[in-house]
C-alpha cells in the first residue's frame, strides 16, 4: 500500500513539473531570441532537457509498474535506472554546448536586452522554485533515483535563472556584456557536477555495485554472529532499482546446526536491520565446503 502510493504521489508530482517546465521553456526560449540572451537561451535549453527527461521519467514510471514475465523476471524496474542515466548525460551534453557558445561570445559580446532579461529570469526563478518545491514536498526525491535527477534538473535551471538575473543586472548597471557568458560558463560548470554524480551513481547500480548505504563488512559480521554459521562465500549485494535492494550468498553451516532456525534468524536480521527484502540465501554443510575448497570452487 506504501509503495503504491509513493508510486502515485511520484507520477503526480512529475506531471505537473512536466506541464511548468514545458511551459515556461517556451516561453525563456522566445524571450532569450528577443532579447539576444545566450543565458537565457542556454537556460531554454537546460529546461528542454528537463521537459524532455522528465517525459522519460513518467514513462519509466509507467513501466516500471509493468508485471513480471518470464523474459523480463524483475520486470521493467531497471527503466528507471536508465531513465536517470540518460537524464545525467543530457545534462552533460547541455552544459558542454552552453560552455562552447560562451565562449564565441567572448570575441564579439552581442548586445543583451538586459530588461527583458531581467524580467524573463525572474520569473524562471518564480516557476522552479514552485516546481521544485512539488517535487521535494509531493514527491520521494531522497530515496528515488529518477525523482532525484528530476529534481537536480529543476535545480540546475535555477540556477540558470539565478545567473541569468545576475548577468542582466551587470549589463543594466554597468553595461558589462560579457557578463553573460560570464555567467554561463558558471551555470555550465555546476550543471555537469551535477550530470556528474547523477551519471555515477546510475552507472553504479547498473553495474550492480553495493550500494552506498550498505557496509557489506557489516552484514558478514552479522550472518557470522548467528550460532551454527561457520563461513560466508558468494555474497553478492546490489540494487533493482531505488528502494529495491537484493542480496545473495552462501551460508556454510555446522552439520548439527537447525538450518530453519539460522534461515529464519538471517532472513529477519536482513530485513529489519538491513531493509534487504529481496534475498536468496543457500545453507550449506561443511562437508560441502570442504569439497568445494578441494575443487577450488571456494570464493570468498
Amino acid at each position: 500500500m506504501g509503495h503504491d502510493h509513493t508510486h502515485h504521489a511520484n507520477r503526480k508530482a512529475l506531471l505537473i513539473t512536466f506541464i511548468l517546465i514545458t511551459s515556461f521553456m517556451i516561453a525563456e526560449f522566445i524571450g532569450g531570441l528577443i532579447t539576444n540572451s545566450l543565458a537565457l537561451l542556454s537556460d531554454a535549453g537546460h529546461m528542454l532537457s528537463d521537459s524532455f527527461s522528465l517525459a522519460l521519467s513518467l514513462f519509466a514510471l509507467i513501466m516500471s509498474n509493468k508485471a513480471a514475465n518470464e523474459r523480463k523476471t524483475y520486470g521493467f524496474k531497471r527503466f528507471e535506472i536508465l531513465a536517470a542515466l540518460f537524464n545525467g548525460i543530457t545534462l552533460f551534453a547541455i552544459s558542454l554546448y552552453i560552455f562552447w557558445e560562451a565562449l564565441q561570445r567572448f570575441s564579439d559580446p552581442p548586445t543583451v536586452a538586459s530588461f527583458g532579461m531581467l524580467g524573463i529570469a525572474a520569473l524562471g526563478i518564480l516557476v522552479n522554485i514552485i516546481v521544485a518545491w512539488i517535487l521535494k514536498s509531493k514527491g520521494d526525491t531522497e530515496n528515488n533515483l529518477y525523482m532525484g535527477s528530476a529534481f537536480l534538473h529543476v535545480i540546475g535551471d535555477m540556477l540558470g535563472s539565478i545567473g541569468a538575473i545576475i548577468a542582466a543586472l551587470l549589463i543594466f548597471f554597468f553595461n558589462w556584456e560579457i557578463a553573460d557568458p560570464n555567467v554561463s560558463i558558471l551555470v555550465s560548470i555546476l550543471i555537469i557536477i551535477s550530470g556528474w554524480r547523477l551519471t555515477r551513481d546510475s552507472f553504479h547500480i547498473l553495474m550492480e555495485g553495493v550500494p552506498e548505504d550498505v557496509d557489506i563488512k557489516n552484514i558478514k559480521g552479522k550472518l557470522l554472529s548467528i550460532p551454527g554459521v561457520t563461513d560466508i562465500h558468494d555474497l553478492h549485494i546490489w540494487t533493482i532499482t531505488s528502494g529495491f535492494q537484493a542480496l545473495s550468498g552462501h551460508l556454510d553451516v555446522r552439520k548439527s546446526a537447525d538450518r530453519d532456525a539460522i534461515l529464519q534468524k538471517a532472513t529477519t536480521m536482513l530485513k529489519e536491520e538491513f531493509a534487504i527484502e529481496h534475498l536468496t540465501l543457500q545453507l550449506e554443510g561443511e562437508d560441502v565446503s570442504l569439497k568445494k575448497e578441494e575443487h577450488h570452487w571456494h570464493w570468498d
